[in-house]
């Protein structure tokens, strides 16, 4: 109910005002620093594509080594020789990630990591657009990078982040549970959903900014995909 537009544009003056008193008050953290391409490990050669938004690009941590990127190669490192290659920016949506890996060289992947979703949902882009263009986005790495295996992490609970005041917060909560339905109801044959695992949400283990992961977050979630990808693979 409350993710539908009706109830959004009658609480529309209420979310606003919320909505730019948290971004007066936000702390703003660099992306991490560190390597973005790489090769890593021994063992059969994977190819491996990490895409998305600040999520994928480390913010939160200092270097890449503590971020997502950098921990699934290591943990993917023991058994492969990981190949590795990292394309994300603060505040990437779907639509300006899927214009970005158009603009970039043919490049053949075996897996592709992707960590969107936050953006279209605070731009309030539609959920029936946010499924078409990860539609698309899945279509571009199949047919552009002979991506086999596309993991797609799910949406936070935003309706947990203390940092969000309510009503928006559960306004935000709401459409990121539809959001996400969209990516576990588009999966199939190669295109995978791993929801975020709540039990993460612990605000010792996050950012300092209160809304990005930490190295623990990013540390688990690493572990979730390596094990995913590996059994994939199997």
């Amino acid at each position: 109910m409350l993710a539908s537009p009706a109830v959004r544009l009658l609480l529309a003056p209420v979310l606003l005002a919320q909505a730019v008193g948290v971004r007066r008050r936000a702390l703003i953290l660099p992306e991490a620093a560190g390597a973005r391409s790489g090769v890593a490990g021994q063992g059969p050669l994977l190819r491996l594509l990490i895409a998305g938004d600040s999520s994928a690009a480390g913010v939160g941590v200092a270097d890449q080594a503590q971020a997502l990127a950098g921990q699934l190669v290591a943990a993917l490192s023991t058994g492969f020789t990981v190949h590795w290659r990292l394309e994300a920016r603060t505040g990437a949506t779907t639509a300006q990630t899927l214009d970005h890996l158009r603009a970039l060289p043919v490049e053949p992947f075996d897996v592709a990591v992707t960590a969107l979703g936050v953006n279209d949902l605070t731009r309030q882009r539609p959920v029936a657009r946010f499924r078409t263009e990860q539609v698309a986005l899945a279509a571009l790495l199949r047919s552009r990078f002979d991506v086999r295996d596309h993991w797609r992490s799910g949406l936070p609970p935003m309706h947990r982040f203390p940092l969000l005041p309510r009503p928006l917060r559960d306004v935000l909560g709401a459409q990121a549970r539809a959001y996400d339905r969209v990516l576990a109801q588009t999966s199939q044959d190669g295109l995978h959903h791993l929801p975020f695992d709540e039990t993460r949400l612990d605000p010792a283990m996050m950012a300092a900014d209160g809304f990005h992961p930490g190295a623990p977050v990013y540390a688990a979630w690493a572990q979730e995909l390596a094990a995913a990808i590996r059994h994939a693979r199997d």
